[in-house]
């Protein structure tokens, strides 16, 4: 019989699984728009025994890190520098194996390495905002990986970016609240997509998902065939350690599932009658069945003019084209000019906040 040639990942996990549950063949991916409940999804995904998702570890942001082919330890200390998910994770390098040389097989390896860590672990793969246009490519990457998207009334999104901008580098930059608008639909039209192509996909919305937690949860526990465990409805004991300090993240560290604080209005006029004229038109292209929230809006909404739309949609190609340069040129770029190049983007930015601002999530 032919001899059977395994990856260095496959050699890795054999000598594992004797003391461990085989993980699962293909990873799960937590994606939805920025500041759209995804970390309090992570958190409560993770109360389950069997779950352990990496926390915005943003790997398979980075393909263009494998494009050269290196070795383990050149793309292991690329990515490390990247957001510190090595660190916050407490990942033991040495279990990873040498000889990787492809996104596929480096985000198995880093993402089963860390389910390792959590006794009786099979579900692995991560939650990122960072994948909302990258459902596509992320399917035909990893063909048995399940998606979880979850989305949030996109007025309720864009307020709390806002409130956010005021002491964090990443939600301070310039076009994000473009980016979450027209994200929004594109992450819409990606996921539509992998359903037409028989892609395992589960949907949710975050009001749901603080109203009634148990409902919500158990309907994802059904989807990814797991006995539901009462745990994943609730924060109390979740390990959240992964998760980078910051004021905007103050709700999933709390001890009780919040769905926002009272707050001013911080959205001008002019930004909400945006928003309601792209939701009237979405609503009415997918006969009032996306997006489900808000549940009324204003009747006399109407539509985006044919000029507003080409100007919107012309800025949102290159501020998505800018964030999917600057992995690239980190992948290529030194380290020591990265750096040099970091410090001072981050000291501009920094400059403009009216607060201590936070570290950045890319």
């Amino acid at each position: 019989m032919p001899e059977v040639v395994m990856s260095p990942v496959e050699v890795a996990q054999r000598r594992t699984d004797a003391a461990s549950p085989a993980p699962a063949d293909g990873p799960l991916f937590v994606i939805g728009m920025f500041r759209s409940g995804t970390s309090l999804l992570y958190a409560l995904l993770n109360q389950h025994p069997r779950i352990a998702l990496m926390y915005e570890s943003d790997l398979a942001h980075l393909p263009s890190l494998f494009w050269l082919r290196r070795d383990t330890p050149y793309w292991l200390a690329k990515w490390s520098f990247w957001n510190g998910a090595f660190d916050r994770h407490k990942l033991d390098t040495t279990r990873i194996p040498a000889g990787i040389r492809n996104l596929e097989d480096g985000v198995r390896a880093v993402c089963v390495e860390y389910a390792h860590q959590k006794k009786g672990a099979t579900m692995w793969g991560c939650k990122s905002p960072t994948y909302y246009d990258e459902i596509t490519r992320l399917s035909r990457t990893f063909p048995n990986a399940r998606f979880v998207i979850i989305w949030r009334d996109l007025t309720s999104v864009c307020r709390s970016i806002v409130a956010a901008s005021g002491d964090n580098i990443f939600f301070s930059r310039k076009g994000m609240l473009l980016r979450a608008l027209l994200g929004y639909r594109e992450m819409k039209e990606q996921c539509d997509a992998l359903v037409r192509r028989g892609g395992m996909v589960h949907q949710l919305y975050y009001e749901d998902l603080v109203r009634d937690p148990v409902a919500t949860m158990t309907a994802v526990a059904a989807f990814l065939q797991i006995p539901f465990d009462p745990r994943m409805a609730r924060l109390e004991g979740a390990d959240r350690s992964a998760i980078q300090h910051g004021s905007h993240h103050s709700l999933v560290k709390s001890e009780k599932i919040i769905s926002s604080r009272k707050s001013p209005d911080v959205l001008s006029p002019a930004l909400k009658s945006k928003i309601e004229r792209y939701i009237r038109m979405w609503r009415d292209t997918h006969d009032d069945t996306w997006p489900l929230y808000p549940q009324s809006l204003d009747p006399t909404a109407a539509y985006p003019s044919w000029w507003e739309r080409v100007r919107d949609r012309s800025a949102y190609r290159m501020l998505s084209v800018w964030h999917h340069t600057i992995p690239i040129v980190f992948s290529f770029m030194p380290l020591l000019v990265w750096q040099k190049y970091r410090k001072v983007i981050e000291a501009w930015r920094y400059s403009r906040l009216p607060h201590k601002a936070a570290v950045p999530s890319d």
